[in-house]
């Protein structure tokens, strides 16, 4: 189970190796995503809280990167944050997700990217439920819900 430490270290000294690796033109992910996911996924934007359904949405099952389909979370790990974006304790797989130290906006936080193919997910927080108390923040229009 990944702690904090862990995704410090990853964000300071290297994340691990992908499974795979997925890498289109700008072109090819315009054509392939709405507007908003581009702007998202690909240019690091946020989506507005509270904007989508996934917020509330707890039927088992797995989320998956809306950019190259590569399995992040399962439903067993999600939780309410009160935040308004999508958010969980555990990637299912160390390899899928990679971190990244942001500085932006004046604060420092850690951004979580598919290690696939790059797609700006959101940023992990401390402040989530034991055991492992972390909060992946997600905006929802990076993931989809995939059947399993």
């Amino acid at each position: 189970m990944l702690n904090w430490n862990d995704l410090i270290k990853f964000a300071t000294h290297g994340n691990p190796t992908p499974p795979k690796r997925v890498e289109k033109t700008v072109d090819e992910w315009k054509t392939e995503l709405t507007d908003e996911e581009f702007y998202v996924t690909r240019q690091k934007g946020t989506e507005r809280a509270h904007s989508s359904e996934l917020c509330s949405l707890f039927e088992p099952g797995r989320y998956a990167c809306k950019c190259c389909k590569t399995p992040l979370f399962d439903s067993t790990t999600k939780f309410e944050s009160g935040t308004g974006w999508p958010s969980f304790t555990q990637p299912i797989a160390v390899e899928n997700v990679a971190y990244h130290k942001d500085v932006s906006f004046g604060m420092i936080r850690i951004e979580c990217v598919c290690n696939v193919c790059d797609a700006h997910l959101g940023h992990t927080f401390p402040d989530g439920p034991e055991p492992s108390g972390l909060r992946y923040c997600i905006n929802a229009v990076s993931i989809e819900k995939i059947k399993e």
